[in-house]
């Protein structure tokens, strides 16, 4: 099959010239990506990569990296992208989706990674062909190990999954600001710190630019070779060519940016025509919603749409399909932010904008005339909006961009009569970036402790550079003056609405108005104060206190909120803290660490030699992982009605009893006991990491008891210095003898009898320049997903986990 048959059957069209270069030329694909909005950037790099992986030769299928993560700055994105993956997957016969708990080997899988999403288990199959989609916001904290709306002891796994073995997709690169930058530093700190197989970056934009990813450890040669840019063969197809002469007349408003949208809506009102679509577009939420208000009171013949980023996802689809249905009779107006800048696909007569960077105005003159329908009559038409004053970036109205950009683009606009893509001057002004990521700040990251206050390292400057990012909030039925109960469900994804921290914080400081985040420690919805907020944090609100409508989104009006309560099925972090099974049987720690054994050696050889120097430390660890359920207060949680007696049991059929001590944590015996009979510093981090919770560092959580004979005694994570581990079988003729377990590790420094501190002997692997962090973090989350398969698989339990 050639590329041409294969995109065709995917899509149902023909490639571009352009697509076929992408998918077929050099060994893997191109670094630059810089082709005009609308001509198919996302067929292009997700069939590209499909190709190569799947049907190209057989050197290129084993130099493209297994997992597709695809990068967009907007949740808007995200649906589409994945619409379209699964329909071209399903159309190839290679849809994984429908059988997501099994992911035959020969499919690929679509997964969605947005904050609550109910696809969390992607991260059980690392030895699979996947397409991952998400924001800048979900994907990058995720690649830092802060990963945002996610369980903290999960952030290991999904980091060494998507800094491995991966082919990064960054699309509409002109609105990732900070995240941009990121993405280029992460490139450069995989190939200088090491990885489990390639992985590759790929940036498009229809303004990209090179000097945009020159950062301070980014090297062009060996970080972006390729790129791939339109030519005549695609300017002279038969299809494109309409669109590269779409004639779009440019005029500038008569009067200034307003406060109160009522200049933009008589002008969206005048200049539309029935059976057409109007667009405004502009530059906050607030303005999208002054001007569609100040167009409802206006009654326009048209009907009115709003769309902006703070619609729940469902609410959003659906402001989205009226957005893009084709518009008969009255036709629309249609008031939207930066959400339809990139990746929707939608065509306008007349487009109203507000000034914006000349990035992002090239990008929104390509809504209009966008397939050069109107060429005949020629009356499309673009009008562009001036704020009051470029000079006083205080009188500029709030906006994501800086005076500076705006006086640029000013300059630019200002001397054209015509906005089609011919007549346009090419991206000349640099990318301006307020933080950057160094290589310390990376290393740092890969320890994912709380600092003694509770409080992580803050990673928000590095993806986006506004100086109000969002936090997420779901609505529930709380009745005023009580508290939701430890049982009360987080949000599914289609819930959740993004919301600027500093909007929120100004709106729960009016009385009587609370909000609760889930503290996986206490295990309970705890509220939270409004300069508690920080980003990434996911927020249950009270249904009566309102804030949001269906089709506004959130307005913060106290109209009450209905929240969804129709999706049975729930994300909550209290149930993803650690991976628990269903259906559970009883097994001996003997049984489990077999089957363990058996899945870690298969994703071990799955995963390349570049692992080799490390796999009898990685089957120490596996087999060794847990040892430490022989601990006395492990087996005492054990239910009743075990199947045979005198035997240490490492799993359950019915949920295991509250441990007699607080917070007991198995793989820290399991990692003390292996140190005392000298296996390797990487098996003992392994087995200790595996389930999140135990890994650079070694310290009691705050509301733990010293034990009660002697409070002077070391005690950590429910391990008291110098009690006896039993012995016991952990399969393969492997027998742990009895063992003292020495807490000694958690001092700092060297100890005459133990030799070095945890924290010192695991900050050499994580340096470690034949290891490194990325390469640590995959082995790290194998283990831990052999754990999980050999637990039955990663389905979210009911009911409170307990240890096992």
């Amino acid at each position: 099959m050639t590329f041409e048959v294969f995109f065709k059957k995917a899509t149902g069209s023909a490639p571009y010239p352009y697509q076929t270069r992408i998918a077929t030329e050099g060994q893997h694909l191109p670094s630059l990506v810089s082709v005009p909005t609308g001509l198919g950037k996302t067929a292009a790099s997700i069939l590209g990569w499909l190709w190569r992986r799947r049907f190209a030769d057989d050197e290129t299928q084993r130099a493209t990296p297994r997992r597709l993560v695809y990068c967009l700055p907007m949740r808007v994105l995200v649906e589409q992208t994945r619409d379209c993956a699964v329909q071209w997957m399903d159309k190839l016969g290679l849809l994984a989706n429908d059988a997501p708990k099994t992911h035959p080997a020969g499919q690929v899988g679509v997964h969605v990674l947005m904050g609550g999403d109910l696809e969390i288990d992607w991260d059980h199959w690392p030895d699979r062909d996947q397409i991952l989609i998400g924001t800048q916001d979900m994907l990058l904290s995720r690649a830092l190990n802060r990963g945002y709306a996610m369980s903290r002891f999960r952030w290991p796994v999904q980091f060494g999954l998507l800094n491995n073995d991966c082919q990064w997709i960054m699309d509409e690169v002109q609105l990732m600001g900070n995240g941009l930058a990121t993405t280029a530093q992460l490139q450069a700190f995989r190939r200088k710190l090491g990885t489990v197989n390639a992985v590759l970056s790929t940036w498009m934009s229809a303004t990209m630019r090179e000097d945009w990813l020159r950062t301070v450890d980014f090297d062009h040669t060996d970080d972006a070779p390729g790129k791939q840019e339109i030519d005549e063969r695609d300017r002279s197809h038969p299809i494109l060519k309409p669109r590269f002469e779409a004639i779009k007349r440019l005029n500038k408003a008569d009067f200034v940016v307003s406060d109160d949208g009522k200049p933009e809506a008589r002008l969206a009102r005048d200049i539309h025509k029935p059976g057409t679509r109007t667009l405004v577009i502009v530059n906050t939420v607030k303005r999208s919603m002054a001007v569609h208000s100040a167009l409802e009171k206006l009654k326009p013949d048209a009907n009115l749409i709003l769309l902006h980023s703070r619609f729940r996802p469902a609410d959003r689809k659906i402001q989205i399909e009226r957005l893009i249905a084709e518009p008969a009779g009255a036709g629309t107006i249609a008031v939207c932010t930066q959400v339809v800048e990139a990746g929707v696909d939608v065509s306008a007569r007349m487009l109203i904008t507000d000034l914006a960077p000349w990035s992002s105005l090239v990008q929104r003159f390509g809504r209009c005339n966008r397939n050069g329908e109107f060429n005949e009559t020629q009356n499309a038409e673009v009008v562009w909006i001036e704020p009051e004053d470029l000079q006083d970036e205080k009188k500029l109205n709030p906006a994501p961009y800086t005076a500076a950009e705006l006086r640029d683009s000013a300059a630019r606009v200002s001397v054209l009569l015509e906005a089609g893509s011919k007549a346009l001057p090419s991206v000349e002004s640099a990318m301006a970036y307020t933080h950057v990521p160094r290589r310390k700040d990376l290393v740092d990251l890969f320890d994912t402790t709380p600092d003694l206050a509770g409080a992580d390292i803050d990673i928000s400057r590095f993806i986006r550079e506004t100086d109000d990012h969002d936090v997420q909030v779901f609505w529930r039925d709380i009745p005023e003056n009580e508290e939701p109960g430890s049982d009360e469900k987080g949000p599914a994804r289609a819930e959740l609405c993004s919301v600027p921290i500093g909007e929120l914080r100004k709106w729960l400081e009016k009385p009587g108005r609370p909000a609760w985040r889930w503290d996986h420690l206490d295990r309970l919805w705890q509220k939270v104060k409004p300069n508690a907020l920080y980003p990434g944090l996911v927020l249950m609100l009270r249904s009566s206190d309102g804030g949001y409508s269906p089709d506004k989104g959130w307005n913060g009006t106290v109209a009450p909120t209905m929240p969804l309560m129709a999706i049975a099925a729930r994300y909550n972090e209290s149930e993803e803290e650690d991976k628990t099974v269903e259906n559970r049987e009883w097994a001996t720690v003997a049984e489990h660490t077999d089957q363990v054994v058996s899945a870690a050696s298969a994703l071990f050889e799955e995963s390349g030699e570049v692992l080799a120097p490390w796999k009898q430390d990685f089957l120490d660890a596996a087999r060794w992982h847990d040892a430490g359920k022989a601990h006395l207060v492990f087996q005492a949680a054990m239910p009743e009605g075990a199947p045979r007696a005198c035997v240490l049991w490492a799993k359950s059929l019915p949920k295991m009893k509250r441990y007699g001590r607080r917070g007991v944590r198995h793989e820290l015996a399991s990692a003390l006991s292996m140190l005392a009979n000298g296996k390797s510093n990487l098996a003992a981090y392994l087995a200790a990491a595996h389930h999140g919770k135990v890994r650079l560092s070694i310290r009691s959580l705050p509301h733990e008891k010293p034990p009660p004979d002697d409070i002077e005694r070391r005690f950590a994570r429910g391990i008291w210095d110098g009690e006896t581990l039993p012995t016991v079988a952990v399969g393969g003729g492997v027998n742990v003898p009895e063992t003292i377990l020495k807490l000694t590790y958690m001092e700092l420094g060297e100890d005459d009898t133990t030799g070095p501190s945890w924290l010192a002997r695991m900050l050499a692997l994580r340096d470690s320049p034949e290891l490194g962090p990325f390469r640590l973090a995959f082995l790290e989350a194998i283990l831990r997903i052999a754990d999980w398969r050999a637990s039955g698989g990663p389905v979210t339990n009911t009911g409170e986990e307990v240890g096992q």
